[in-house]
């Protein structure tokens, strides 16, 4: 997910009015030359959830028995190839990701002219797979069909956000929002907010998305989402409090339990951690849950336990990859936090870099740069991945860690102790390293 030294890149600023109509722009360039870093936070937003009526499983069958009567009706292979994207969402199984594949592609053969509805599901498909390029390219051909449609902005600008092309990320978000103030589109701006470190704004257009929440799913969804800034932001308690508002609304939503797992961590409370999340991860195995429940393992000294979670995951990531997932990005970091394969972690993050130059990416590559023990190459991609001026503490520990490595303490003892203040409990594993290292160091969080 990119590949060279990353520099500041002209960054286009975004402005929030709290009161936001369809016609009040919610972003505004401010400036068009590099500017220096400045704070962090975490981006929090997963994609929004697709609404659906009765149950997936129900229409996939509904689709599957009309396409065995109409085998030619392009019209419902879109819609069972859309489907398919969805349950592998919800199911955490990848294996649907062909069958969505297969299905669209009958639809577009189908129907190669004008087909909006399974262009938009290929677009939806590539960015599933983390083929964020070819998601740009479909939502384009979509968007050349019907211009007038929020929603395919809204995957395009997700597609440029993932490449690290933000300036034009902000302007598709834009033009979602000012066609259809919806969920979807308001998810977009708060995280285009977020980005730049305006975690203020960001909580309260995600406040509106969930005022414009249409069903239980989609308001569990948003109650999560403003669970993630709060956590990300270090506020324990509100985080708590919408991620158990989002259980209540949808209990059979997931990520929420996770959520609550994870402030249970943060206060120490790792019996009732542990317990939680191998719920969460006996419905919804994902690498992120089962890493997790890993590290759990491993700071309460339970390491056999904590070595069968980290052989879960290289299972998962072999799953994944079988199943066309690019997953390039979660290998570098995971090699890194745990000095495992570092040469192949290393070899990930550059592939990953030479893709797509997202802070993200930056990100991982530091990380992976600095666990080779390339620390010069490894400081400018961090710098990279805080340019925006994202309020991100993992994004700090990194960069202050690396600059520790290169003997630079001031600069480190700041971005540790930044790190710390926003969010305190930003990491399972290196949580307690960055208070310990900062009080080495003659620091305070």
């Amino acid at each position: 997910m990119r590949k060279r030294v990353g520099r500041a890149v002209a960054v286009v600023g975004i402005a929030v009015g709290m009161l936001l109509v369809g016609g009040i722009g919610l972003f505004r360039a401010v400036g068009s030359s590099p500017r220096p870093v400045v704070r962090p936070s975490a981006p929090a937003v997963t994609a929004p959830p697709v609404v659906v009526t009765g149950s997936l499983t129900e229409q996939i069958s509904i689709l599957q028995a009309r396409l065995r009567l109409v085998p030619n009706d392009w019209s419902a292979y879109a819609s069972l190839g859309a489907d398919y994207v969805q349950q592998a969402r919800i199911t955490a199984d990848p294996t649907y990701y062909p069958k969505a594949q297969g299905v669209l592609q009958r639809s577009l053969a189908l129907d190669t002219t004008d087909n909006f509805q399974a262009m938009t599901g290929m677009a939806t498909l590539a960015a599933a797979r983390h083929d964020f390029a070819g998601a740009l390219s479909w939502g384009r051909r979509a968007s050349a069909i019907d211009p007038a449609n929020a929603n395919i902005h809204a995957i395009m600008g997700d597609a440029l956000v993932e490449l690290g092309r933000y300036p034009e990320a902000f302007a598709e978000f834009q033009k979602g929002l000012d066609l259809k103030p919806t969920l979807p589109t308001y998810a977009r701006g708060s995280y285009a907010l977020e980005l730049q470190g305006n975690v203020p704004a960001a909580l309260h257009v995600m406040g509106l998305a969930l005022e414009s929440a249409g069903t239980a799913s989609d308001s569990a969804w948003a109650s999560n989402q403003l669970g993630e800034l709060e956590f990300n932001s270090g506020n324990l308690d509100a985080a708590a409090d919408q991620y158990r508002r989002a259980t209540q609304v949808d209990p059979t939503f997931i990520p929420p339990h996770a959520g609550l797992a994870k402030v249970e961590a943060a206060l120490g409370e790792f019996g009732r951690a542990i317990a939680d999340y191998q719920w969460v991860v006996a419905r919804y195995p994902t690498p992120e849950y089962v890493i997790a429940l890993g590290d759990l393992y491993t700071v309460t000294g339970r390491p056999d336990q904590a070595a069968q979670q980290y052989g879960l995951v290289h299972v998962e990531e072999r799953l994944l990859q079988a199943n066309g997932v690019n997953v390039d990005l979660e290998i570098a970091l995971f090699d890194a936090d745990h000095r495992v394969d570092l040469s192949a972690g290393l070899s990930a993050a550059r592939a990953e870099w030479a893709r797509r130059h997202s802070i993200n990416v930056a990100d991982a590559l530091a990380w992976e740069l600095h666990a080779n023990g390339r620390d010069e190459e490894a400081l400018a991609y961090s710098n990279q991945a805080l340019h925006l001026g994202t309020r991100n503490a993992l994004f700090f520990f990194h960069r202050g860690m690396i600059e520790r490595a290169l003997g630079r303490t001031d600069a480190a003892r700041r971005d540790l102790a930044q790190a710390l203040s926003i969010n305190p409990h930003f990491s399972i594993l290196w949580s307690k390293t960055a208070v310990r290292t900062l009080a080495r160091m003659g620091g305070a969080p």
